[in-house]
């Protein structure tokens, strides 16, 4: 960032003119000339255009270290603080269900959750076991997470996409001892129902649909209104970094991954998303993002269980109703992904779309093509984009609007933050080093691997991983800014600018991102080629332009073309989660391997979806017939002017 030598040339020349006799004020301004003329302008440049940033960022960091810090000097948990904020304000609404228009003050989630929590230590369960939660967003979601906290038991928060044998997967990598399900999912344990231990309870949520109620489940409504909702007598002795949930998560390689969620990474998550973007205890949040994940559980949901702010739940996005809900509920927050942002874009121009009092959308993935036009068209005046993961230690946040970018790292004062840009192979996503053996930062401009420095005695900074250890040890490298120091990988390919903005570049590995979802390629190639026999299979992301993310496509060994797309689509709907199965298919001859027979992609994904590039066969799967249709050039070019919506 500063030219060499302008620093140390600027001190010498303050020395020797001090030394001369001449008054230090003219000595001064002498040195700072040879300062500037030496290149420190640069410096002196990006000092003046970022030093409010920065010093905000810096308060932000400062604020949350010090309440983390107070919690757990305390021996706080997310349950003892959300106990303060019931205490502070029993009768405001907590959370609101958009969907029905029921309603729960702090008080009622309260007594739920102590509910729950009175329910399951009296049927023997205590402190570390792990019980599953498979339901749609709702407050009564909320409230099993939040119950079981308080009893200290910590909870698997399944995927509702997920189905067969990745939902058999997740339940039994989790190590649940029980599962709680929505009747809305009844269909989907009964699939999956003979492949669970038989030791493993079940309890259903809710009303259950035509299949009636699954044998040996207990009807957890029922239970609960006999359950005392009295606060426990007896506090089980967790603190700030013991496991609060479990998150799953694509990860880079194969079936879901759970990720590890702490109170104290519950808390900062929560905290930088509320300090950063200047939130208010009078503010109404609507969230429409899954439950089960971060974003909307911990970034939305925290805010009311740490902050006291009311959150609107919806349990699914609907672009027609969005604003509508924002309108009748006072929202003045939003959440978003790209694509919600882009969903209602296309939609016609109605009243409520300006009628609102939002003032802040806080999200991801907003492409910078429609971020302007998203922010006049409705009236936001503040953009909170952010990049991070569940597990991540390196999540940076746009706090000045900057279009385009997901976050910043000080330039000024990199080491306060300890996260970096380093150099890697983009095909094997390989580390480069030095002739120290050390990684190589990337300069300003350059695409590099984001990465975090470990530090397990800093909340802010620690790695909690996954359930599995083989897993967390593929997410750390060593040695990276310094000889012996751990980092976490991230996996994601960002680029830096001069000022220190971040732009992301791609999502790297064996996962891309699709309506919202992180998708496993892995893992869809062995749904495919389990169903094809163990045909070769290459699944990757290809870019279309106008659409956030990367939709998935399948090339797929076919020499004989005897394949049939649409019979193999009826049996991948039974199996795959919908934003998982692939939108292109090319059937090819043979699909490109290594001498360790590992598939290639580099070509495939570089000559993507365009008929141009081969004579291979291509079908897109055009989701308003529900089938796959030939993709030739005219249906190209419809797809990439978005004639064609994917």
């Amino acid at each position: 960032m500063r030219a060499p030598g302008a620093g140390t040339a600027s001190v010498v020349s303050l020395a020797l003119l001090w030394l001369l006799g001449l008054p230090w004020t003219w000595s001064a301004a002498a040195a700072l000339g040879v300062y500037v003329g030496s290149g420190g302008w640069r410096f002196l440049r990006i000092v003046c255009k970022t030093a409010r940033r920065d010093l905000f960022g810096l308060s932000v960091l400062i604020r949350v270290r010090l309440e983390l810090r107070r919690h757990q000097r305390a021996g706080h948990t997310i349950p003892r603080i959300f106990q303060a904020v019931v205490q502070r304000q029993p009768e405001r609404l907590a959370l609101v269900d958009a969907g029905t228009g029921e309603c729960w003050t702090f008080a009622q989630l309260d007594a739920y959750s102590n509910a729950v929590a009175n329910l399951f230590l009296q049927l023997g369960f205590v402190p570390g076991d792990v019980v599953a939660v498979f339901l749609e967003g709702r407050p009564e979601f909320v409230g099993l997470w939040l119950g079981l906290a308080k009893a200290g038991v910590e909870a698997a928060l399944l995927n509702v996409n997920l189905r067969r044998e990745p939902l058999a997967f997740c339940l039994g990598t989790s190590g649940a001892k029980a599962l709680i399900f929505g009747g809305e999912m009844a269909a989907a344990v009964a699939e999956v129902s003979g492949h669970l231990g038989k030791s493993l309870i079940k309890f259903c949520s809710g009303e259950f649909g035509p299949e009636g109620v699954l044998p040996d489940t207990h009807l957890l409504d029922l239970l609960l209104k006999e359950a005392s909702t009295a606060p426990l007598a007896q506090i089980p002795s967790k603190g700030m970094d013991d496991r609060l949930f479990y998150i799953y998560t694509s990860g880079t390689t194969g079936l879901p991954k759970a990720a590890i969620v702490v109170h104290s990474r519950y808390y900062r998550i929560a905290a930088f998303g509320h300090h950063a973007y200047c939130m208010l205890a009078a503010d109404v949040l609507y969230d429409c993002l899954p439950l089960y994940h971060s974003a909307g559980n911990i970034i939305g949901v925290g805010q009311c269980l740490i902050y006291g702010l009311t959150v609107v739940l919806r349990k699914k996005f609907s672009a027609s109703s969005f604003w509508d809900d924002c309108v009748k509920y006072n929202c003045t927050v939003v959440q978003y992904i790209g694509e919600i942002c882009r969903y209602l874009l296309k939609q016609p121009v109605r009243e409520a779309e300006r009628r609102h009092r939002v003032r802040l959308a806080v999200g991801n993935g907003l492409r910078p093509a429609i971020w302007e036009e998203f922010t006049q068209r409705f009236g936001v005046r503040q953009i909170g984009e952010f990049y991070g993961a569940t597990e991540c230690n390196c999540s940076i946040a746009n706090m000045d609007g900057k279009v385009g970018s997901c976050g910043f790292n000080s330039r000024i004062l990199p080491h306060v933050y300890p996260i970096q840009l380093v150099k890697v192979n983009e095909d094997t996503m390989e580390l480069l080093r030095d002739a120290q053996g050390l990684c190589i930062p990337c300069q300003a401009g350059e695409p590099g691997l984001l990465v975090g420095q470990i530090n397990q005695q800093d909340p802010l900074r620690r790695f909690d991983g996954y359930v599995s250890e083989s897993a967390t040890s593929k997410k750390i490298a060593h040695s990276v800014f310094s000889k012996g120091d751990s980092v976490y990988l991230s996996g994601d390919v960002l680029v830096m600018d001069e000022l220190g903005y971040m732009y992301f570049r791609d999502r790297s590995g064996d996962t891309f991102r699709w309506r919202g979802e992180n998708v496993s390629t892995t893992e869809v190639e062995g749904v495919l080629s389990r169903l094809l026999g163990q045909t070769d299979v290459a699944v990757y992301g290809v870019a279309v332009p106008g659409v956030e993310g990367k939709a998935g496509m399948a090339a797929i060994a076919d020499p004989q073309s005897l394949l049939d797309p649409n019979a193999m689509y009826q049996e991948l709907q039974k199996v795959l989660a919908p934003y998982a199965r692939p939108m292109f298919l090319r059937l090819l001859p043979q699909v490109d391997t290594t001498g360790t027979f590992k598939i290639q992609k580099t070509r495939l994904q570089r000559e993507g979806f365009d008929p141009r590039q081969t004579s291979d066969r291509l079908f897109f799967l055009d989701l308003k017939q529900g089938h796959y249709l030939p993709l030739n050039e005219a249906v190209y070019t419809r797809i990439c002017s978005g004639t064609f919506s994917l």
